[in-house]
């Protein structure tokens, strides 16, 4: 089991507010060489180079092959991939382009557990994409020392739940937040909204999952990018609050009192931190 910290060294390595974490995570069919090359200079956190979901069963060989040639090279930016299935990992986990694997439809640890041992170390984010899972959310999160990340698989969760509306994932969603912060990963990203056209939409729903606690989302298309990106900055009120509560907390030990006498404590001082830098990635 992955060891967790107890409560005086809650925000680890893994969530430092120094740590500039990812907004933007883009999806690319591994099947498709040309749209993964768009997908690394559209100016994406991190690519995800897909051989699950987005390759016919018939690709799924062409795609294995096309992806572990384009990561015998490193890249500039971190490229992900989604396993189609554990026999994909011996041609991907040596390669010195892989940024880390995400791994689809875990339901429990022992699926971490094996499919550590054959990645030497590469970082893992399981997908928790049905009832069982999220149920399990905790116990995945904390399964083994590569585990760096959960994430819904939304489009698989709805089917498994029968839910129709939006809003009936919210708890799955929340459970998802609490399990990573509880584990001491980074909050987890928000899964992608399938309309690429409807921008106001895709807005709307990065609105409702940063208020739940996610940290960016992952996008189908280019043009949701930028959308993402806006919306999970800090606005400049927020920006202003986190810069008084840093000052603040540079001058004083233990709680802190701010100028308009609300009281802060060294958890809300790192929200700040956290805050500030997002911040600097819009400059």
């Amino acid at each position: 089991m992955r060891t967790v910290p107890g409560p005086s060294s809650t925000t680890s390595s893994t969530t430092t507010s120094t740590t500039p974490l990812p907004l933007t995570w883009l999806y690319a069919p591994g099947d498709r060489p040309a749209v993964v090359q768009k997908a690394l200079v559209s100016g994406a956190d991190v690519v995800i180079v897909d051989l699950e979901d987005a390759v016919a069963p018939d690709r799924k060989a062409y795609a294995l092959a096309a992806t572990a040639d384009l990561l015998s090279d490193p890249h500039p930016v971190p490229i992900h991939v989604r396993i189609n299935t554990p026999r994909d990992i011996p041609a991907l986990a040596p390669l010195p382009g892989l940024g880390a694997l995400r791994v689809p439809k875990v339901t429990h640890a022992t699926d971490i557990h094996r499919i550590a041992e054959f990645t030497a170390g590469v970082p893992l984010y399981p997908l928790l994409e049905n009832a069982l899972a999220v149920e399990r959310a905790y116990a995945i999160a904390t399964a083994h020392p590569a585990v760096h990340g959960i994430a819904l698989g939304e489009a698989d969760l709805r089917a498994d739940l029968g839910v129709r509306d939006d809003s009936g994932l919210d708890w799955s969603r929340g459970r998802l937040v609490v399990a990573a912060r509880a584990a001491a990963l980074p909050p987890p990203a928000q899964s992608v909204h399938p309309d690429i056209r409807d921008l106001d939409a895709l807005a709307a729903g990065c609105a409702r999952g940063r208020a739940l606690g996610f940290l960016g989302r992952a996008a189908i298309h280019p043009r949701q990018l930028p959308v993402i990106e806006q919306a999970y900055l800090p606005t400049p009120d927020e920006v202003a609050a986190a810069e008084e509560v840093v000052k603040a907390a540079e001058t004083e030990k233990g709680a802190l009192a701010l100028p308009d006498g609300r009281f802060v404590d060294a958890a809300v001082v790192e929200g700040a931190r956290r805050v500030l830098a997002l911040a600097a990635r819009a400059c």
